[in-house]
């Protein structure tokens, strides 16, 4: 019989457990890291933006978590090491990571896209999960023991219009978390991932609908609870991903949608 991929140390095995959040400085990021350390875990939390991390830590901290701050780009090899050096230097191995890091890319059908968008949507929504899991899985691999979960999307597992390099990036994050679970599903490790609907975080409401409001209706038209869904929601589901209520789940992809692909 193998172990849970997670130790049991509390209700959801996450106590004590040393945890990695990319895209941690707001949205589904912080507040997956804010569960986590609900739940007992250390975080290590990764972003680009310095402002919202500290804002994120000062909320870790009010709440008496142990947390460390990281600033990096984990769409490039030497960010990614240098994050995952600072979550081992402050609470050992991690063994529950959460990879989501992400972009929306440019609202172009194919023709008219940028090759330079399209590289750099690639490199932060996949290449950014690639390089996290080949430099977390050692640690994982040595300890026997591991939980990883990567944000992919809804629309990555259905087709949109307008969004090919999003798209694109999503399916493969499905497809590479698959391929993963099945390479590590005997060494105690499970990879998840998780297929967000359309979410109310700023990604969405600042970023995807500032500049075209004429959306937020048809996007509402097109969720079945009629409502967007919030960062706390997908949250939760990172957490269960994580912990050892779903012990027995790998190389799954969770959608959290409203009923979105389900229609």
């Amino acid at each position: 019989m193998g172990k849970p991929s997670v130790q049991s140390t509390g209700p959801t095995g996450l106590a004590g457990a040393s945890a990695f959040v990319t895209g941690a400085a707001s949205g589904i990021g912080r507040a997956t890291a804010l569960r986590f350390a609900r739940e007992g875990a250390k975080v290590t939390l990764v972003d680009i933006d310095r402002k919202g991390l500290e804002k994120t830590l000062a909320e870790l901290n009010r709440n008496g978590s142990e947390a460390a701050l990281c600033v990096a780009d984990v769409s490039e090899a030497a960010g990614v090491s240098q994050a995952i050096a600072v979550a081992v230097e402050a609470f050992g191995p991690v063994l529950v990571a959460f990879n989501n890091a992400g972009v929306e890319g440019l609202r172009l059908p194919i023709a008219g896209y940028p090759d330079d968008d399209f590289d750099r949507t690639l490199r932060i929504n996949l290449r950014s999960v690639w390089l996290c899991m080949k430099a977390q899985i050692p640690g994982m691999v040595a300890a026997r023991r591991g939980s990883i979960v990567n944000t992919a999307s809804a629309l990555g597992l259905v087709g949109a219009t307008c969004q090919p390099a999003y798209v694109a990036s999503k399916h493969a994050i499905v497809g590479l978390t698959r391929a993963t679970a099945l390479d590590y599903a005997t060494h105690g490790i499970r990879v998840n991932c998780l297929c967000p609907g359309v979410i109310a975080t700023p990604m969405v409401t600042e970023r995807a609908l500032g500049p075209h409001p004429e959306l937020e209706q048809t996007w509402l038209n097109a969720q079945p609870v009629g409502r967007f869904g919030t960062a706390d929601e997908v949250a939760a589901a990172a957490v269960w991903l994580s912990s050892d209520a779903a012990s027995f789940v790998t190389g799954h992809a969770l959608s959290i949608d409203g009923g979105y692909v389900a229609r």
